[in-house]
């Protein structure tokens, strides 16, 4: 028996001209990355998931960030109105694919606009971030459309920084990770531990004590296993030159 569907999305022959906003732009090995992303399914297949591809979008270079499309809750598929435009067409084949795998879909409309990086998902509590890319009215649809599954949406301001997971995420009992400079830590409820990594702040709980986080934040892996859970490590450094993470790189869908 599988944990669930992990979604994915092969990287596109165009990844190295992937948007870049906060940070400088370097070259990206595709190749490397081709072969980072096989590790990092394989990474998700060994931990108990069972990982399904999304469509191709070869002609978005961000297409590998599967997680921006769709925020999954409940049963429930939001297909997002990713903020960059560019970014728009890679929803197709995300919405194809949260279909097969059951869920019941809804979109995020006009004007509104969301990433699936700004949704961080904590028991009942929904975090949102408020930045360049996920503004006030579709966080408003978002608590409309999770409202009625007892979720509550709670909106989190951004500083300088991409997504809300690019500043913090959570480990399996709840406890954050953050870089708070990043954000307004007051709108967090959960316990904060802040780190001294910036990948640190980046981690997927898996099931279990499985934590999945990069390889650039080893003293972050070593607290994660201080504090009792097992750490996945993968190594994700052309992704990291365009400010992806492990969150980024799937979607995944519990029990389905």
């Amino acid at each position: 028996m599988t944990r669930g569907i992990a979604l994915v999305r092969r990287p596109s022959d165009r990844l190295a001209e992937g948007l870049v906003t906060h940070i400088e732009r370097t070259d990206v090995d595709v190749a490397q990355a081709r072969r980072q992303h096989e590790a990092y399914r394989a990474a998700l297949t060994e931990a108990g998931w069972q990982v399904r591809e999304v469509a191709p979008a070869d002609h978005c270079p961000d297409s590998v960030f599967v997680e921006d499309t769709v925020v999954v809750c409940d049963g429930l598929a939001v297909i997002t109105r990713p903020g960059a435009p560019p970014r728009r067409p890679e929803i197709a084949g995300t919405e194809k694919a949260v279909r097969e795998a059951g869920l019941e879909v809804v979109r995020i409309e006009a004007p509104g606009t969301l990433d699936g990086g700004d949704v961080l998902q904590v028991g009942t509590t929904v975090y949102v971030g408020e930045g360049g890319r996920t503004n006030a009215a579709a966080i408003a649809q978002l608590r409309a459309h999770l409202t009625p599954r007892g979720r509550e949406v709670v909106t989190v301001p951004l500083r300088d920084v991409l997504h809300l997971k690019s500043a913090v995420t959570a480990l399996p009992d709840g406890t954050l990770l953050a870089l708070p400079d990043l954000l307004d830590a007051s709108a967090l409820r959960q316990p904060l531990r802040a780190v001294d990594e910036e990948a640190g702040c980046h981690v997927v709980p898996l099931g279990d004590d499985l934590v999945l986080l990069a390889a650039s934040a080893p003293r972050t892996a070593a607290l994660v296993a201080d504090l009792g859970f097992t750490p996945v490590v993968v190594d994700i450094s052309e992704y990291e030159k365009l400010e992806g993470c492990v969150t980024c790189l799937s979607v995944l869908i519990p029990g389905a």
